[in-house]
């Protein structure tokens, strides 16, 4: 296995390097929250979209695409974002005379490392249309006082919980989330997105739990997990989906997705216009 090389001074490839991918252990995280490979809360995927993927076609003429890598989270690893745009970088010179031929490769080489099946998705640009913002209620206007900036579950309690013991159905976004990464403590940008089924969330007390993670250093999926496990011992909702659209770096961004829901489809998750 590579050695991390995020925050670390790095040479760009010039030939083919899959050696470069580096792995990280989702379980080290999970130990944390109490959870183990064998008895996952929820299913879901990390969606990975790559705005700088290029290579040549067999006459030595660049190609440009976007690419979206899907990781199941039930993957023994998920892949750290620098290797993955070192690697994507080493395609650059390779020649592939077919666009699938590419898909090929990425795919293969992603599933090695990640320990699971990774769904690869090459698009030209003018293929993709992108929305504006989530479909739902948007929490950013709510009149509150924040105080808290380190992780806080104690926000989503209210002092009056009676007051939201009605069943409701909700789609809840903010753009106001921001983490840290954990080796460089560069900021990480996000629109959360929480739908859910069952007992009503207070909207203040979620914007500020939210809020909470703005000086919490941690990876993008493991935040993610952290927000969902959470909410649901908090809230014990019936059905549950947690969105993160991370703001693009070094041409990746991040989106992880856990849920209690099946069937859905990664392949059209949303990128929005932010990103």
């Amino acid at each position: 296995m590579t050695v991390n090389p995020l925050g670390s001074s790095t040479a760009y490839p010039q030939n083919y390097q899959p050696e470069l991918l580096h792995r990280i252990p989702r379980l080290d995280n999970r130990t944390t929250l109490g959870i183990t490979d064998k008895n996952l809360p929820f299913t879901g995927a990390d969606i990975w979209n790559a705005y700088e993927l290029s290579c040549l076609d067999k006459q030595g003429k660049p190609q440009v695409f976007l690419g979206r890598f899907v990781f199941p989270a039930d993957s023994p690893n998920l892949i750290e974002s620098k290797s993955l745009k070192l690697y994507l970088n080493s395609l650059n010179q390779e020649k592939f005379d077919a666009r699938e031929k590419l898909i090929h490769t990425i795919q293969a080489d992603l599933s090695q490392v990640a320990g699971g099946p990774v769904l690869v998705i090459v698009q030209a640009p003018e293929e993709l249309a992108i929305p504006e913002l989530p479909a739902g209620i948007c929490l950013d206007d709510l009149d509150v006082e924040i105080n808290d900036f380190i992780v806080n579950p104690e926000l989503l309690r209210t002092a009056d919980e009676s007051l939201f013991d009605e069943i409701t159905d909700e789609v809840l976004f903010t753009n106001l989330f921001r983490s840290n990464c954990p080796i460089t403590n560069q900021p990480d940008w996000a629109i959360i997105t929480v739908c859910y089924h069952g007992k009503k969330i207070p909207h203040q007390s979620l914007l500020k739990y939210l809020v909470s993670y703005r000086q919490h250093n941690d990876y993008h999926e493991n935040c993610v997990e952290r927000i969902f496990c959470d909410l649901v011992d908090a809230f014990k909702p019936l059905s549950l989906t947690v969105e993160a659209n991370f703001l693009r770096r070094g041409g990746l961004d991040i989106n992880p997705v856990r849920t209690t829901e099946s069937g859905l489809n990664y392949q059209a998750f949303p990128r929005y216009l932010r990103q």
